[in-house]
């Protein structure tokens, strides 16, 4: 929002940009920008809490930006799906929080100049970055102080602009003016900003907690198998930390949390974070049942623009071959979920990932002790089917009958498919492995007795086997984990 000429606009003195060949050194500025920028924010407010100024007068500062300017079609390495753009012109993005993406922009950056052979250029761009977004992890804007304002919080301070924040870049809808620059990442600053407030908020854990390597699950059980799994793997030196909701954090040779004393109330979608240097360990997400909360998890940890996410939960098994407790690879998806419908529409195919899926069947060959044809008593590659009513029993059967036979569908769940077409959108490597926990169509549904016996046995393998494949994902080259399958023939250059 820009506001009045008549309104006095106050802000940090102008920070010039500059040309820099040393991806290191160009992200120490973007660095360097935003913590002056945000802490004007910062101050500011604090002094017009204090003072309580009824003075006119607004508050403003900007995020810094990347640009970069390429005049040539030469051509590069054709291997790679990510560090290069398609044709000559000027490329330009916003950032935020570059100290939690300074791995992340360093190699983004360095990919660019290798493949480009020229320099980035870092400075101020003209996108204001909302007070609410510019408070340091853990420091939030009271509600007091804001209704004690003798004006409005808007006529003071820019906030939050959802005219801004969308996926219009990701999504391949996104016009740049033809004056203008086009998109560098697949996200902007805004847009980012927004996603990290609602990961808080969400899972109870601080976007710097999470992991380059995901596991999505729709059971506590899941939950309690991965702490102890966890806590084991801490203590013996494999991972540096466990971090679970409200930012508990476990190291080795730390006395064991209290399990007595857990949070008080646990949020919406609870994250447990088994943490490795350089965000490479795992990170567990407990996101409950249904396709709504698998979209809206999905669209802000893509934000921190992960390595892999994985589905590992229950499905209603379709085949009368099969049997509670057997696997289910899924290699392809059909869409009865609807929540992206106007994101990625149906008729686009989710295709399966090749590098994770044998990550997958690998795991569960070393976890189960089984391969070749003896797997296959285990295990079947097939078309998961994802709904949303929970309660598709209740309904006439010859209609869902019908689809799931002409789709050749082999299991039936909630979330897959939702998290499958959300990697494929936002470039996000994605699998799902579930396991069989009822065949409703066979007149097998879970009793209390037999649901117990069920996950006592079977969860633990489960988990095991995520867990197996997520340390095959994490021991690729990145470029080789991150599949030309999710690029289209106009990208962004950031991964």
């Amino acid at each position: 929002m820009t506001p009045p000429a008549s309104v006095l606009l106050r802000h940090p003195a102008p920070w010039p940009t500059e040309s820099f060949r040393d991806p290191d050194a160009a992200v120490q500025r973007l660095i360097d920008i935003y913590a002056r920028n945000t802490a004007f924010l910062c101050d500011s407010f604090r002094e017009v809490v204090a003072t309580q100024a009824s003075s006119p007068g607004r508050f403003r500062a900007c995020y810094p930006f990347i640009r970069i300017s390429v005049d040539t079609y030469d051509e590069v390495d054709s291997r790679l799906s990510y560090g290069h753009v398609a044709e000559p012109g000027v490329y330009q993005t916003t950032v935020t929080k570059p100290r939690l993406f300074r791995s992340y922009l360093t190699e983004q950056l360095r990919q660019l100049m290798a493949n480009h052979g020229v320099a980035v250029e870092i400075g101020e761009s003209d996108v204001p970055i909302a007070l609410h977004f510019a408070f340091p992890d853990g420091i939030y804007v009271e509600g007091e102080d804001i209704e004690a304002l003798k004006r409005p919080l808007r006529d003071l301070f820019d906030t939050p602009d959802l005219a801004v924040t969308d996926d219009a870049i990701v999504n391949g809808t996104h016009r740049h003016p033809p004056d203008g620059p086009q998109p560098l990442a697949p996200f902007t600053a805004p847009r980012i900003d927004y996603s990290l407030h609602r990961l808080q908020h969400y899972t109870a854990t601080a976007p710097s907690h999470f992991q380059n390597f995901v596991l999505f699950t729709n059971y506590q059980f899941y939950v309690d198998e991965f702490c102890l799994r966890a806590r084991t793997l801490v203590a013996q030196g494999h991972y540096d930390a466990l971090v679970e909701p409200g930012n508990r954090v476990t190291r080795a040779g730390d006395p064991l949390p209290d399990p007595a004393a857990p949070m008080s109330r646990l949020p919406q979608m609870p994250a447990y974070h088994l943490v490795r240097e350089g965000h490479s360990g795992i990170t567990l997400v407990n996101i409950g049942v249904g396709p709504s909360n698998a979209k809206t998890i999905t669209d802000h940890i893509a934000v921190l623009r992960p390595h892999a996410w994985l589905m590992l939960g229950h499905c209603a098994g379709l085949r009368a071959s099969q049997r509670l407790g057997d696997y289910v690879l899924a290699h392809g998806y059909v869409r009865d979920d609807h929540v992206l419908d106007a994101d990625l529409p149906t008729w686009v195919p989710i295709p399966p990932l090749a590098e994770v899926q044998v990550a997958l069947e690998q795991a569960v060959e070393e976890v189960a002790g089984l391969s070749g044809w003896e797997l296959k008593r285990i295990m079947r590659t097939g078309t998961v089917a994802t709904i949303d009513n929970r309660n598709w029993e209740l309904r006439e059967h010859l209609e869902p009958v019908q689809r799931f036979s002409q789709s050749r569908a082999i299991a039936l769940d909630m979330e897959s498919a939702t998290i499958a077409a959300n990697g494929f959108r936002f470039r996000v490597p994605y699998g799902t492995l579930l396991c069989v926990s009822d065949k409703p169509l066979h007149g097998e549904l879970k009793l209390p007795g037999m649901a117990s016996a069920f996950y006592r046995r079977q969860v633990g393998q489960h988990l095991d086997i995520g867990l197996r494949a997520l340390e095959i994902l994490s021991k690729m080259p990145p470029e080789r984990l991150h599949s030309r399958k999710l690029r289209s023939f106009l990208e962004t250059a950031f991964q």
